[in-house]
């Protein structure tokens, strides 16, 4: 019976490891102008291995959208090509992402005009539709990326058990605060000159290397539990910020994979950054409230200690494995 336990655990361990893998990606717009009332459009949308979100842009009935390349299959969406075509502007019209209610995903929206102004908007499934602006809004495109930046490390769950394992290993607020202060800086550097193009590293390597800073966090907990010294536990924020350079690449490589609307780079990096850092403070001020009654637990299931850090190198594990099989 025990046996038929572990089993089940385990592969509820995989199940849940594989689909936290594969974090949330918003799907993408594209419009570009190229004569009054002409447009091309690019239609990004995400999928899995077998499925592909069933979600189409609405335009106003003066509008015409026509397919003009087949769909092309990409790693983790399906770009579809339209030719919109319109008796008037699409300034003050409306845009609808027909079905986005039914999911739970973003859509992000980049509109590029002849006169050189560019839109950034998001729409979501609790409001699928929105009034296409007639001038540009710094204030719309500062929230945009913000919520991006709040969503993607909320659902960027290898991010999130990383800064878990910082949390089990450093002891007291003010070491705590040294240490998030520094992965912050590190991620925060790194995501600004990939996204600039200062400097680069290959996607697949940079997420199987993440997956591996978990593994290696996972076992200096149950080192530093066995009363090991470590140098991670007398110098957490020197190993945070030596992986967070990584962890920034990784931040990096799905903000190119959203966008950058090309009028409003440095505004849109800095709220995703800043949105990433809201999403990091937050599950950082979650995990401390529940960390009292947690630890009335462990002190009467003793065996319990050990649970949380097998759970994080186990799932790391899993995540290093996968990836490597993707190279």
């Amino acid at each position: 019976m025990k046996n038929i336990v572990k089993i089940t655990l385990a592969l509820l361990l995989f199940n849940v490891a594989s689909v936290w893998a594969h974090e949330v990606r918003p799907a993408y717009l594209q419009i570009q102008e190229q004569s009054p009332n002409l447009y091309s459009v690019l239609w990004k949308v995400p999928r899995t291995v077998d499925k592909v979100l069933n979600i189409q842009p609405q335009f106003e009935e003066s509008f015409t959208l026509t397919e003009t390349v087949s769909p092309r299959i990409l790693e983790a969406f399906v770009l579809y090509t339209f030719q919109l075509t319109g008796e008037k502007s699409l300034a003050n019209t409306e845009l609808r992402i027909d079905q986005l209610n039914t999911t739970g995903t973003d859509v992000l929206v980049n509109i590029r005009l002849l006169n050189g102004e560019s839109h950034s908007f998001l729409l979501q499934p609790t409001e699928d539709s929105a009034r296409i602006p007639e001038t540009p809004s710094k204030w719309t495109v500062a929230k945009t990326y913000t919520i991006l930046g709040v969503e993607h490390i909320l659902f960027g769950f290898d991010h999130l058990l990383f800064v878990l394992a910082l949390i089990m290993i450093t002891k007291g607020f003010n070491k705590l605060l040294k240490t998030i202060t520094a992965f912050t800086l590190a991620h925060s550097i790194t995501l600004c000159f990939s996204a600039l193009g200062i400097a680069s590293l290959p996607g697949p390597p940079v997420e199987a290397v993440i997956a591996l800073s978990i593994v290696f966090l996972a076992l200096e907990v149950m080192k530093i539990q066995e009363g090991q010294p470590t140098l991670t536990s007398k110098k957490p924020w020197l190993v945070a910020f030596s992986f967070g350079l990584l962890h920034g690449f990784g931040f990096a490589g799905a903000l190119q994979e959203i966008g950058l609307p090309q009028n409003e780079i440095p505004l849109a990096l800095a709220t995703f950054n800043i949105g990433v850092e809201i999403g990091q403070i937050l599950f950082v001020i979650v995990v401390l409230a529940i960390s009292k009654p947690i630890q009335h637990f462990i002190l009467k299931f003793r065996w319990s200690t050990k649970l949380v850090p097998y759970a994080l190198g186990s799932i790391a594990a899993f995540w290093l494995i996968e990836r490597i099989a993707g190279f």
